[in-house]
């Protein structure tokens, strides 16, 4: 093949290319899944109390609250359990209409993404080994501490990260070690191979909680904020028809319950929205 034909087909294969993620990149509105039949979202397989597995079902909080989602809806919506890492992504490209999982509304995310009304507050704490000698943030100086790649909680803790920097002369954490997910993080936090792990105090509380004997929550290290469901950004259709079902579960009690057993708390106080 001589070297202008090569071009050609590069050129070809590249606006091909393009023109499939043009494509797929498109958000469809709430005419086009009922006109198709169903809804499209994901959610993660691995973030207690949000969205787990337990004895190959789903369950927790967010699990919980789309099945009371499911009845007022009025069309299918299939949900696809998956890690974290391919969620967010996934919705940007058109592959699922909605992240339905405990996303972290942040600055950054809101110039990608728009949020249905908050399913509960959060704020990022750490957690230690019972017997740890760390008890505050400024404790953190020199250690090594985990967090979940692509979290809000990791970009909280780089942030917190350079605050310790100011305070201290220069002095920061040692290290920090991002994982895929949690369950890891734990694992190494138990092991001794991190000093700490940041993660929302909702999900630590729920972590010792399972293992009182072996980890303590400590401080606060972000800010408070919300925790949505994501879709596209500009996907206005979308998120009037989940925020009418969401605000009538606030309305009726229903959400108030679910965060109750699952998170151990009421937020009865949010946002009708956040975006």
């Amino acid at each position: 093949m001589g070297a202008l034909a090569r071009v050609v087909q590069v050129s070809v294969v590249t606006l091909m290319a393009a023109a499939t993620l043009c494509s797929s990149a498109s958000a469809a509105t709430s005419a086009e899944m009922k006109a198709r039949g169903y809804m499209s979202v994901a959610t993660e397989d691995d973030y207690t109390p949000f969205e787990f597995v337990s004895d190959g079902v789903s369950t927790g909080y967010d699990n919980e609250l789309l099945a009371l989602v499911r009845k007022k809806i009025g069309l299918e919506v299939k949900q696809q359990v998956m890690p974290w890492a391919g969620i967010l992504p996934g919705v940007t490209t058109g592959k699922y209409d909605m992240a339905l999982t405990a996303v972290l509304v942040t600055d950054e995310r809101k110039k990608t993404f728009d949020f249905a009304s908050p399913t509960c507050e959060s704020i990022t704490f750490f957690a230690t080994k019972k017997d740890s000698p760390i008890k505050t943030g400024d404790d953190l100086v020199g250690k090594v501490v985990g967090a979940e790649t692509g979290s809000a909680m990791l970009s909280d803790l780089k942030s917190f990260n350079e605050e310790l920097k100011k305070k201290h002369g220069g002095a920061g954490v040692k290290q920090i070690i991002e994982y895929q997910a949690y369950p890891e993080a734990y694992q190494d936090l138990g092991l001794g191979r991190v000093d700490a792990v940041a993660n929302t105090q909702i999900s630590l509380n729920s972590l010792v909680k399972t293992r009182p004997d072996t980890f303590v929550v400590g401080q606060a290290i972000g800010k408070p904020t919300y925790i949505a469901w994501a879709v596209k950004k500009g996907n206005a259709d979308v998120l009037k028809m989940v925020d009418s079902i969401l605000l009538e579960l606030r309305k009726n009690g229903q959400m108030y319950e679910l965060q109750q057993k699952w998170l151990g708390a009421t937020y009865k106080d949010m946002p009708a929205s956040v975006n």
